[in-house]
């Protein structure tokens, strides 16, 4: 009978919650009061079972993923929360097309920004705020790399 090591043992799927937190701040290499602010600032969303905070896979990859945009790339909370509420998350971390087509821990508040109906007044003015919000960004965001 051959041992497995940990890392060889994953869940059955990837958005199943098996982590608790003490044990998802140690994979995130992190203090679980870390994870406790990302909650309160409505960055994560971990299942509860009762008091207990529970994650999954996907939530430990976007918890990495929000991570570095903050320390790698110096954007705030605040400035982080009001950029996702604008774009895609892999628009902001600056993902590849396959990097984000293949992550299943990918996060998009801004949904009602592709949400456009034809003849609809009131969808194609949300649709362009949004389309001009994003252009901004991308400009907000070539200028600061020139910096």
């Amino acid at each position: 009978m051959v041992a497995r090591k940990k890392s060889d043992i994953q869940p059955l799927r990837p958005d199943m919650p098996i982590y608790p937190i003490g044990v998802a701040a140690k994979l995130l290499n992190v203090h679980p009061r870390t994870l406790r602010i990302y909650e309160a600032e409505g960055l994560i969303q971990p299942t509860h079972h009762g008091k207990r905070r529970m994650f999954s896979e996907n939530d430990i990859r976007w918890v990495s993923c929000l991570r570095s945009m903050i320390h790698d790339q110096g954007i705030s909370i605040p400035g982080l929360k009001r950029l996702l509420s604008l774009a895609p998350c892999w628009e902001i971390a600056e993902c590849s097309s396959d990097t984000h087509g293949n992550c299943a821990a990918s996060v998009d508040w801004a949904v009602p920004r592709c949400i456009r109906q034809v003849g609809d007044v009131e969808s194609e003015k949300v649709a362009k705020a949004a389309d001009l919000s994003r252009k901004s960004l991308e400009q907000r965001k070539k200028l600061a790399s020139h910096s």
